[in-house]
């Protein structure tokens, strides 16, 4: 294996908010504001349903994995009873299955069943007509580290599956040092990007949670860098702010932008963010894919995440308030 490996895709985000009912973030916590680039490696816990195939036989065209009532977004967890949590368990468990297997599955919390019967295809092998996926590769933007814990938030929002959108269930995962080497702009219609590589042998922590408002996990040393106050929802306003983050090499810098707009939904805090730093601008067009989860700071203080770019002007972005991550991750941290 090359110590480096190009990334080729990058983490996106699927929803702005959800229905949550998270419990209330400490307020004024200290908190060390990041903006690093890191390459990001994590396996989902079972199979995720990606899509949904046609399986080419010699009587036509069946799909049994549909005919069975599986849908995009399930999570495949034993086939026959064998448990599966990669595509080699999954094949293996296939073979013994016969002319009939049970697929055990996950769907919106509730575990379930379903028979299916698998169909040979051309080459003799069986095949259920499944698109699966077991894991993800590619590049986010950490938001904070508590520097008495070692503690992290990144992204600012779910890593998701990129063709049902589903919020991937992710078992074990690593950040990894990665580098920048270039940034393709986003143009009207086309989200731009940051085309970097990661090193597999060289993990900075570890993925513990993947969360609709971002991952979350421990980092193996403390980062250097200077700690700052957060600021409450309620004391955020439109204005000029920083955002961190790293469109070049592997240190972060920062760059003006406006909060042009607060939203406060059920659930989530939210802003509206325009770009108005030459710097960054002629470098990428404004927020690409890959900045998710660059801090963003006003007056001093760490107010949230950037997470999305608005396709039709890439100037124009989304954020999450850093709130709402720190409630989403004790969540996660009272649950464990």
């Amino acid at each position: 294996m090359q110590k480096k490996q190009q990334v080729c895709r990058l983490l996106a985000a699927c929803a702005l908010c959800a229905s949550l009912v998270l419990p209330a973030a400490a307020r004024a916590q200290e908190l060390i504001p990041m903006g690093q680039a890191v390459g990001i490696q994590a396996e989902t816990d079972g199979l995720l349903v990606a899509g949904l195939a046609e399986v080419e036989t010699a009587e036509g065209s069946v799909s049994p994995a549909r005919d069975a009532g599986l849908r995009v977004g399930d999570v495949i967890t034993a086939i026959g009873g064998a448990p599966v949590r990669t595509a080699d368990d999954f094949l293996a468990a296939l073979e013994r299955a016969g002319e009939k297997t049970r697929v055990t599955f996950v769907r919106g919390g509730a575990e379930k069943t379903c028979t299916v019967t698998p169909a040979a295809a051309a080459d003799g092998t069986l095949q259920l007509g499944l698109w699966l996926r077991d894991g993800i590769s590619g590049i986010g933007t950490v938001t904070y580290c508590d520097p008495a814990t070692g503690d992290y938030g990144a992204l600012g929002h779910g890593v998701t599956d990129e063709e049902s959108g589903a919020l991937l269930p992710l078992r074990s995962g690593s950040l990894l040092t990665a580098e920048i080497a270039d940034a393709k702009p986003g143009a009207e219609g086309v989200p731009g990007e940051l085309i970097g590589s990661i090193d597999p042998d060289a993990p900075l922590g570890d993925v513990a949670e993947n969360s609709v408002f971002g991952i979350f996990g421990t980092l193996a040393e403390s980062p250097d860098g200077t700690p700052v106050e957060t600021a409450a929802d309620g004391e955020v306003a439109t204005g000029p702010a920083v955002i961190r983050t790293t469109v070049a090499g592997c240190a972060p810098a920062e760059y003006a932008v406006e909060i042009s707009r607060v939203y406060r939904e059920s659930g989530c805090t939210r802003y509206l963010l325009t770009v108005t730093d030459e710097a960054l601008l002629n470098a990428t067009g404004g927020i690409v894919q890959g900045m998710s989860g660059s801090p963003i700071l006003q007056n001093g203080r760490l107010v949230g995440a950037v997470t999305h770019v608005l396709l039709n002007d890439p100037t124009k972005g989304y954020g999450v308030s850093i709130d709402t991550m720190l409630a989403a991750a004790a969540q996660y941290q009272n649950a464990a």
